[in-house]
């Protein structure tokens, strides 16, 4: 900042001002400019604290994400309550490894929607509590959550075995109503796949094989029972949709206390309970 003063100004504090009166003036102006100087300075700040600050729409921060893994019976063209076009989901961009942002889901950043979760048995949404270690030396990095988000090597990219490392993975555990209950106030982020998850159940595994939709990032606000479905539907799910970018900047982690199902039908649990465990979540790596 500079406080320029015009000749005649200068001519008329000479000549006119006594030392006394002048030096007081001069104290003035010099603690006007450094007052100035210092709010300039911390709304510099500020600004940079912003854009540092790995945030959804509307300005909330978003601290850690947890890894998902959703399928068609959610996020798909056509499907009820949302009835998505084939463009607002990415079906005409489906492919092994896709990891663009879901064209709606980009678009509407800040928007709050409902999904449906799918049915007992065929569950849509599904948590990975275990990284194998061959996800960890695919690259291109060496986290392997991170390697799978990016389409690594053998887990959705590379040009020998797309799909290698994306067979038989331990303890991909499919959510029914108290695990989706669990993510209440938790934003989540998600490969969408194009199909079903296949899941295998005594030891508990899961098959990511196949073409994926892309990403999407959802903060969960409220599960409820569904009403209008069939006897076996999973809970209707509110979520605030949250940048890909923001979700993906924030520290990942994996839902490692999620109910374990028996089998494919055990436990029936269609009502998401009043009260449900803390959830526990570890670093994703």
């Amino acid at each position: 900042m500079q406080i320029l003063f015009e000749p005649k100004l200068k001519v008329m504090i000479t000549k006119s001002v006594n030392p006394v009166k002048g030096y007081t003036l001069i104290a003035i102006l010099v603690f006007f400019f450094i007052s100035c100087s210092k709010e300039v300075s911390q709304a510099d700040a500020a600004r940079t604290d912003n854009t540092q600050t790995p945030t959804g729409n509307n300005n909330t921060p978003v601290a850690e994400t947890i890894l998902l893994v959703i399928d068609e019976e959610s996020i798909d063209n056509g499907n009820a309550p949302n009835n998505f076009s084939e463009t607002d989901v990415n079906d005409q961009l489906a492919a092994i490894g896709q990891r663009q942002s879901l064209r709606y889901f980009r678009e509407h950043t800040g928007d709050t929607i409902d999904l449906f979760t799918g049915e007992v048995g065929d569950e849509s949404w599904h948590a990975i509590k275990t990284i194998p270690q061959s996800w960890k030396t695919a690259g291109p990095g060496i986290n392997g959550a991170r390697n799978f988000l990016q389409a690594g090597p053998g887990l959705g990219g590379g040009n020998d075995g797309p799909e290698v490392l994306l067979d038989k993975i331990p303890n991909v555990t499919p959510l029914r109503a108290t695990g989706l209950k669990m993510l209440v106030g938790k934003t989540v982020l998600a490969v969408v796949y194009d199909g079903d998850v296949a899941i295998n159940y005594g030891p508990l595994d899961g098959s990511l094989k196949g073409a994926n939709l892309g990403l999407v990032a959802l903060e969960v606000i409220s599960v409820t029972r569904r009403t209008d479905g069939s006897s076996g539907s999973l809970p209707r799910i509110t979520v605030r949709i949250v940048g890909v970018d923001a979700a993906n900047a924030a520290s990942l982690k994996l839902f490692s206390n999620a109910p374990v199902p028996v089998s494919s039908s055990v436990p029936f649990d269609i009502n998401p309970p009043a009260t449900v465990p803390a959830i526990s979540l570890v670093d994703a790596l």
